[in-house]
């Protein structure tokens, strides 16, 4: 089954109400493992973004709507269980941005899950960049921009090449009658 194309969603405000809430606890349960595991990364901040497997899900599931309002949720709650007011000044900036450049790509039907997730990782940076362009003000943050654009591309590519695995199996359970 392409993942682009999803069959109209039949089911009920309380059964999508559900199952966004199990997409919310599960964003939130990857940002948590994704925080006490530590995977080696070769710059510090680097991240895989566990969460955007969840996030990605929902926009190709349901809309850049959900998808919005899970993922700048899960930034917050995730800042305040495992970060700081810092972790979700520059998550915030980055999930919208990269989750608007998703929804973008999306739309446009030129690429798939992967291309459209690949984007999103290296946006997701790019505005974590610039936020740490304004915030540390005399830092030359910007050398670190292509590390993090490269970084962010593979990724997303990952987190791409994973989600089109799993959105095909978890389809027909959210858009039950």
């Amino acid at each position: 089954m392409n993942v682009m194309k999803r069959p109209p969603y039949r089911g009920g405000t309380t059964t999508k109400t559900a199952y966004l809430g199990l997409f919310m606890a599960l964003a939130i349960l990857m940002g948590y493992v994704e925080a006490i595991i530590p995977i080696q990364m070769p710059m510090p901040g680097m991240k895989l973004g566990l969460p955007n497997l969840v996030i990605a899900s929902i926009l190709y599931l349901y809309s850049w709507k959900e998808a919005v309002i899970i993922s700048s949720l899960r930034v917050i709650v995730i800042g305040f269980l495992f970060g700081n007011m810092f972790s979700i000044a520059y998550g915030l900036p980055g999930a919208v941005i990269s989750l608007l450049v998703m929804a973008i790509l999306k739309r446009t039907d030129i690429f798939g899950i992967v291309g459209v997730s690949a984007a999103g990782g290296t946006a997701h940076n790019m505005a974590q960049t610039a936020v740490a362009f304004f915030i540390v003000k005399g830092f030359p943050v910007v050398w670190y921009l292509p590390v993090l654009m490269i970084a962010g591309l593979i990724a997303g590519t990952l987190i791409g090449l994973a989600d089109a695995l799993i959105i095909p199996r978890i389809n027909p359970l959210t858009h039950l009658k």
